[in-house]
């Protein structure tokens, strides 16, 4: 059995920090307090421990922290919970507070206005005329196809427009006024169509073709192909159009055709009455509606007068269209407005005159008269025109 030493040295304790220390020690090893014979307590000459700073808060000021913290707690929570509803993660979250602001640039876009061109027109200028005998503002209006108001005012006359023989007078030139197009020429069927008088019946109980066709003298295969039918077959209540035009002729006792009643006035077109033709010009149609369809022997009347003209020369010519090209004879070639006066009736040839015209004689109705005005501004004809409103 070991025995235990015994430590009998003799120890003493530092009066500072408590440390055991040898008897004969004069100085504490561990806090270095200087140690007498007597082993007193040495003052502190400022040394002190390090010690935590201490906050001392009063029940209420601990309370309100405590509910700061929970308000807090609460408000992180709903966060989290708002972000993950929205599909956000929580790094995706945006801290509440001020927010960062990246500054936008705004361009202000500048307009710009184009000028807007407005067209112009320019007055031509007037012409030099000097009054003949008898002549009247009106005769001098019309013979320019112009105003008796725009002669006063150009030649600042009186309201009545008194004129003298050998006066000068200054005419303005008419305001180029835009006529209507021509319309398309149309075929012989449409004309036929177009002219064909027509009769609107309702096949009634027990009707046939054959009897609709012998009651109104025209055939069944006319009504049949007027009216896009396939067969000879009719139905109660089926409408049918009737084409008077198309009657067979009357069976009598002489062969010899009797002619037609007189023809209609054929119902004029183009120009318009009162039209301008301005410009160098190698033809100007007129045109008129078809009244019908024509016998061999007859044809169209047009007649032509230039108004302005010393003699007031006058063309008439014969056609079976429903056109008339204006012939170069009756160019204006002097540099002068020129008035033309047209129409248009139905002539018969009959044979045995002297001359074309004695032919002919008429077999309907005259059309109303038309004017047009036509001024070239050249001494001659060109080579190419095309008409000008």
């Amino acid at each position: 059995m070991m025995s235990q030493d015994t430590n009998t040295s003799k120890t003493k304790l530092c009066p500072v920090c408590g440390t055991r220390l040898n008897e004969s020690a004069t100085r504490c090893l561990v806090c270095g307090t200087e140690l007498d014979g007597k082993a007193s307590p040495r003052k502190n000459d400022g040394v002190k421990a390090k010690r935590l700073p201490e906050i001392t808060l009063s029940l209420p000021a601990a309370l309100g922290l405590l509910a700061l913290f929970i308000t807090l707690g609460a408000v992180v929570v709903f966060l989290i919970i708002s972000s993950n509803a929205q599909g956000e993660t929580p790094e995706e979250m945006v801290a509440v507070g001020s927010p960062t602001v990246s500054p936008t640039v705004t361009l202000t876009p500048t307009v710009t206005q184009t000028a807007t061109l407005e067209p112009t027109w320019t007055p031509l200028p007037t012409i030099a005329y000097t009054v003949k005998a008898n002549e009247t503002c009106s005769d001098i209006a019309v013979a320019f196809g112009i105003s008796v108001q725009s002669i006063i005012l150009e030649n600042n006359l009186t309201a009545s427009c008194t004129l003298f023989e050998g006066q000068p007078l200054n005419i303005p030139q008419p305001t180029p006024t835009a006529s209507p197009q021509p319309t398309a020429t149309l075929s012989d069927v449409e004309k036929t169509e177009k002219a064909c008088d027509v009769v609107y019946y309702t096949v009634t109980e027990g009707d046939t073709l054959s009897k609709i066709a012998d009651e109104y003298n025209v055939s069944m295969t006319a009504i049949r192909e007027y009216n896009g039918l396939p067969n000879d077959t009719v139905y109660e209540d089926m409408p049918l159009a009737i084409p008077l035009c198309q009657r067979e002729p009357t069976q009598g006792p002489t062969p010899t055709p009797t002619n037609p009643p007189p023809y209609a006035g054929p119902n004029l077109l183009l120009p318009a009455d009162g039209a301008s033709f301005v410009g160098s010009t190698t033809s100007i149609t007129l045109q008129w509606a078809a009244v019908g369809n024509l016998r061999e022997n007859e044809a169209y009347a047009v007649t032509v007068t230039d108004l302005t003209s010393e003699n007031r020369e006058t063309v008439t010519d014969f056609v079976t269209d429903t056109s008339y090209i204006l012939p170069q004879s009756l160019l204006p070639t002097d540099g002068v407005p020129h008035i033309y006066r047209w129409s248009v009736y139905i002539a018969r040839q009959v044979g045995g005159g002297e001359t074309e015209t004695d032919n002919w004689v008429s077999a309907g109705n005259l059309s109303d008269q038309r004017v047009f005005g036509w001024f070239t501004a050249s001494g001659s004809v060109p080579a190419t025109v095309t008409p000008t409103p």
